[in-house]
């Protein structure tokens, strides 16, 4: 079922308890990094509260938050190559790994398979066909909400969802 769509005037934290799941499930998709989302998500909800109280009356909240959030990952995708990453010695990664096959429960290897394999060719497509084919199927979101965001029009963001659902079925 579909929730109504939420306009202003609403106090933040009702904003944020409605969509801070959705928020975070998307940027763990799109981000691939458990840790890279998070730091997204606090980044999003910080900039969403800083420019709440200038934010148009008429605006739906729901893709002006995608808005911030996709343009948060466009821009960790944009500065990745000039970010340091700390390297882990042997022993204390495979300590590390084992920690968490203990603590989180065993995957189908095929489903751990697919999963790494989809993430793979989402990294391939182009930037728009990714975002649009991400915001729709990992967020949820209608194309009028997705042109919204991407700021295209709504035949644009239906182009780019079906471009990119077709390069994947020919590249699976």
């Amino acid at each position: 079922m579909a929730q109504p769509k939420l306009q202003l005037p609403l106090p933040f934290e009702q904003i944020l308890r409605r969509y801070e799941r959705e928020i975070m499930r998307y940027l763990l998709r799109a981000s691939g990094d458990r840790d890279d989302a998070a730091d997204l998500f606090q980044e999003t909800w910080l900039r969403a509260y800083r420019a709440y109280p200038r934010l148009e009356a008429h605006r739906e909240i729901r893709p002006w938050l995608y808005a911030i959030a996709v343009n948060l990952c466009r821009n960790r995708a944009r500065d990745g190559a000039r970010r340091v990453r700390v390297i882990v010695a042997d022993d204390q990664q495979n300590s590390a790994a084992e920690r968490a096959r203990k603590t989180r429960p065993s995957h189908n290897e095929n489903e751990g398979y697919a999963k790494v394999r989809l993430g793979e060719l989402l990294s391939t497509l182009p930037e728009k066909q990714r975002e649009a084919l991400q915001l729709r199927y990992f967020g949820g979101l209608d194309y009028p909400e997705i042109a919204e965001i991407m700021k295209c029009s709504q035949p644009a963001a239906r182009a780019n969802v079906s471009q990119a659902l077709r390069k994947l079925k020919t590249l699976w």
